[in-house]
């Protein structure tokens, strides 16, 4: 797929946990890149052999993407063509991509994203809570403005997705319990698209309790209901 001309960037999502969600053009771009730029290349390993996609793959993730998108973007000048691919999902959605895309387009180098798996889709739909307007805020920040961030999203009144950690799944709860109130709806999926996968719909209160006597693995992703608009908005919409 080698050039004479600039290269072309690929950013190509990868099954959240069934293999078979990924797409015929996504394993035609990895099979025909020079260079396949992997998050974890011991993650990837597996999706890459059950394919056979043979191409030489490079590390790129959160701790090394500003030096590594310099060199990449000198294999992008010469003609190459390179895709980017993350644990799962697609690139760049709290993942790393942003930085390289950011940087490829200061040198009008092509950049293209493909169609394909995010977790916040399917967590959404399935949630039950209104889909046409909602707010994606992936994760929040682990200690410095956390709280304020908590206060912010209180008055959203879209639909909120949030990404979680195992780990960290039930202190969020209690979180949003202070910050939300107890009774706000929630809806907790994990394990999208693999054999265990699980979405949990209740209360604040209710889902933190489910999950205090249960498994807690894989990873999470968070809807929360908007809140309820103020009386005087509902008024004015009504007038108008």
């Amino acid at each position: 797929m080698s050039q004479n001309s600039t290269g072309k960037l690929y950013l190509v999502p990868t099954p959240i946990g069934n293999l078979e969600d990924i797409t015929f053009r996504a394993i035609r771009v990895l099979k025909e890149a020079d260079l396949i730029l992997a998050e974890d290349t011991r993650t990837s390993a597996p999706l890459l052999k059950h394919f056979d996609i043979q191409n030489k793959v490079f590390a790129h993730h959160q701790h090394n993407e500003h030096q590594s998108s310099n060199e990449i973007i000198k294999f992008l000048l010469q003609g190459q063509t390179i895709a980017l691919i993350s644990d799962a999902g697609t690139p760049a959605i709290s993942d790393p991509g942003f930085y390289l895309v950011r940087e490829a387009l200061k040198f009008n180098i092509a950049v293209e994203c493909l169609p394909g798996a995010t977790a916040f889709v399917p967590a959404l739909v399935n949630s039950g809570f209104p889909t046409d307007k909602f707010c994606f805020e992936g994760f929040l920040p682990l200690k410095k403005g956390r709280q304020t961030r908590y206060k912010f999203l209180a008055a959203e009144e879209r639909t909120i997705i949030l990404y979680e950690s195992p780990h960290r799944l039930l202190k969020t709860l209690e979180e949003m319990a202070t910050y939300f109130g107890a009774d706000r709806q929630l809806s907790v999926s994990r394990e999208l698209t693999k054999m265990f996968e699980e979405t949990v719909r209740g209360t604040v209160a209710e889902v933190k309790t489910y999950f205090e006597t249960h498994p807690i693995k894989g990873e999470f992703v968070i809807c929360v209901a908007g809140a309820e608009a103020p009386e005087s908005s509902k008024k004015k919409k009504y007038e108008e």
